[in-house]
């Protein structure tokens, strides 16, 4: 308050806007985008889309215009490349399924949650969505039982395109990768944009892993941020200048890349638990008990234990119409055991009928993690 705003030039290496992380980890950072960050990433998802021409089509801009993927993907690449946006600030069931009938959108961003909202629409039950071209989900990891079943959801609705999976952060504006049409290999989220080179290193170092080992994922391109606003020990820790003479935007995130280049997110790297000695991903966790038939929604922290040091607790929302009972919470945990290692199996499964959301719609994991440690000092 009071600081005067990055001087503005109408250059392409001037601040553009300063839009602020999710903060799912901690204390949420201002991160400055140029004129030149978002549009380059409008030309990227041009390219990028699968189709030749984008004039006049019409972008369903349902995404909070704070976060990088509602502004960046949402309004500004569409109107760059003559497409137009509808504008709708916030979604309720009316409204949603309003401009799905009568303005017929072509393309939809969105995180997992709403997808999964769509599918629970009884109002689109026999409503032909063949004008659907572009539905891209980012933001939060895409379980692969919502895929199928959003794609199978398509296909009953005379559409042919799938759901297709991308991966980004604020500090490139957003997506930075994305699978191709009909070619999505599972749990990827797909191939780096255009002019993006992608790099997996070891944790807190600029060396690189061999492809298809497990390390930081770091970016550079035309898309990486200036910096975070008023903070250069934050700039200087997430943009590295490496050996090769690029700079590379440490993203903190856990991943992979296989050798055709197609990128696999696992979970942030402050997230990772250890339990008995051994790494746990709560990420890996979620999507096992996700699968199950029964569960809607997971949410998996650590929580101090002195024998393991850290023992895995699981928050469950069960499917509409499941009473959560003492009896199903036996079978998700036998369910597990059949699928989880035993030091990583959850030793507590507590139900809740929702779970704490950012504004973009990823689950607030730290909110839960907050909530068990106040329960720990009562």
């Amino acid at each position: 308050r009071g600081r005067p705003l990055p001087p503005d030039t109408g250059r392409g290496q001037d601040a553009a806007a300063i839009l602020y992380s999710g903060g799912t980890t901690g204390k949420a950072k201002g991160v400055v985008l140029s004129n030149s960050n978002f549009n380059a990433l409008a030309l990227q998802t041009a390219a990028v889309c699968g189709f030749a021409d984008l004039a006049d089509k019409k972008m369903l801009a349902l995404l909070p215009i704070f976060h990088g993927f509602g502004l960046g993907i949402g309004i500004h690449a569409p109107l760059s490349v003559g497409a137009s946006c509808i504008l709708l600030p916030r979604f309720h069931e009316r409204d949603f399924l309003r401009v799905i009938k009568k303005e017929k959108p072509n393309m939809i961003p969105g995180v997992p949650a709403l997808f999964e909202a769509f599918l629970e629409l009884p109002g689109l039950k026999h409503t032909d969505l063949s004008f659907l071209m572009g539905l891209f989900c980012g933001g939060d990891a895409l379980h692969p039982d919502l895929k199928k079943r959003f794609d199978s959801f398509l296909k009953d609705h005379n559409c042919s395109e799938q759901l297709r999976q991308g991966y980004g952060l604020t500090e490139c504006a957003s997506a930075t990768c994305l699978n191709p049409r009909h070619k999505y290999r599972e749990g990827s989220a797909g191939i780096p944009f255009p002019d993006t080179i992608y790099g997996i290193f070891a944790p807190d170092t600029h060396t690189p892993v061999k492809p298809g080992g497990e390390g930081e994922i770091c970016i550079s391109g035309p898309t990486v941020m200036l910096g975070y606003l008023d903070s250069p020990e934050e700039t200087a820790k997430a943009l590295q200048v490496h050996p090769d003479g690029k700079t590379w935007l440490h993203t903190g995130d856990l991943g992979h890349m296989d050798q055709d280049g197609f990128v696999y997110f696992r979970q942030r790297i402050k997230r990772m638990l250890i339990s008995s000695g051994y790494n746990v991903y709560p990420s890996q966790l979620e999507n096992i008990i996700d699968g199950h038939e029964k569960v809607l929604l997971s949410c998996c922290i650590g929580i101090p234990d002195e024998y393991r040091g850290q023992k895995i607790r699981a928050y469950v929302v069960p499917m509409p119409g499941i009473e959560p009972t003492e009896e199903l919470k036996e079978e998700l945990l036998n369910y597990c055991a059949e699928h989880i290692a035993k030091y990583a199996m959850p030793r507590e499964l507590i139900w809740r009928t929702d779970l704490p959301k950012t504004l973009v719609g990823k689950v607030a994991y730290r909110v839960l993690e907050e909530e068990a440690a106040k329960e720990e000092h009562k």
